[in-house]
């Protein structure tokens, strides 16, 4: 249950601070017969708040009158009345609404669409292996809403191909058998993933995905695909959160510092271009993988993170942010 409602007959002389959750907004509305028309609208914000997950703080000020506040009338000498709350009288970082004082969350999504983006659907699909045998899969390919054109994104490095173009293999898990990637130095059939070529030593810098909510959180710095380093990112996809791994592969290096459980946010750098584990090409390997639910992404290492009951390949159009 969320904070206990207090006696609504003491709201206006007393200065009061009350959190409210989910649970107790929508008691105070079944109790909407008995306040005042601003009481109800600061009940509104505090609801819609609880529902975006998070509860807004709320200051009642000394003397605030029933009536809007921001009009800030006058006294028949001219002065301005001093039993009206005036907007300034706000804490920094807050903002004034019918008497009070009200905080908002600080998630700077907060106020978008809360479905957020929408949710990418898991298929199976398929294809021969390098020794003949069929291999089924789930992956989660591109949604029809993202677009198709590779250069549309945003990529932790700058585009390295004519043009400006960025991504020199693309992701094809969910293409048909005969078209997915394949070759004689490879070792997988199929790309779970994008190539991005640069020259070695290139910073690779942190970006957000589209619908992030807070920064990233690095799972893994070592060897996986080559040197690599695992990021955990939490976004808003479907009305929920959801999590998403990013893997960033056969990096030269990582920056100096940078260990599992660090924060990370956009723009700072992680690693430089390289090609350990991969000495035919110099580029970025940009995987994005969804975790499934019920696992909670920060628990998984390195042997779990491509386990297909901890998450699914996904295709990072899904994700990526738009330019």
């Amino acid at each position: 249950m969320g904070a206990s409602i207090p006696d609504v007959s003491q709201w206006e002389p007393l200065r009061l601070v009350v959190d409210l959750g989910r649970s107790a907004a929508l008691q105070a509305f079944a109790e909407a017969a008995v306040l005042s028309p601003p009481q109800i609208h600061l009940l509104a914000a505090a609801l819609l708040a609880a529902i975006a997950g998070t509860s807004p703080r709320m200051v009642w000020l000394d003397r605030a009158p029933v009536g809007h506040a921001l009009a800030a009338p006058t006294s028949p000498g001219g002065n301005a009345d001093p039993a009206v709350v005036q907007p300034e009288a706000c804490p920094a970082g807050m903002f004034l609404d019918d008497g009070a004082c009200v905080q908002l969350p600080q998630d700077e999504s907060w106020g978008e669409d809360p479905v957020g983006a929408p949710e990418g659907e898991a298929r199976w699909n398929g294809h021969f292996d390098r020794r003949g045998q069929w291999q089924a899969y789930e992956q989660i390919p591109r949604r029809p809403d993202r677009p198709a054109d590779y250069d549309a994104y945003v990529y932790p490095i700058p585009a390295g191909l004519p043009g400006g173009r960025n991504v020199i293999s693309g992701y094809d898990l969910d293409l048909p058998d005969t078209m997915q990637r394949r070759g004689r130095t490879l070792r997988a059939v199929g790309h779970g993933a994008v190539d991005l070529p640069q020259r070695r030593g290139t910073p690779i810098k942190m970006i957000d995905l589209d619908h992030q909510i807070g920064d990233a959180r690095v799972l893994w710095v070592g060897e996986f695909m080559g040197q690599s380093v695992i990021t955990l990112h939490t976004v808003r996809e479907g009305g929920r959160e959801r999590e998403y791994v990013l893997i960033f592969g056969h990096i030269d290096s990582a920056v100096s510092g940078l260990r599992r459980g660090s924060t990370v946010k956009k723009g700072e750098t992680i690693a430089y271009v390289g090609d350990t584990g991969s000495p035919e090409l110099v580029h970025l390997h940009l995987e994005t993988r969804r975790v499934r639910d019920g696992v909670d992404g920060m628990t998984l290492w390195p042997g779990a993170v491509l386990a297909p009951h901890t998450t699914i390949v996904c295709d990072p159009r899904n994700v990526l942010p738009l330019r």
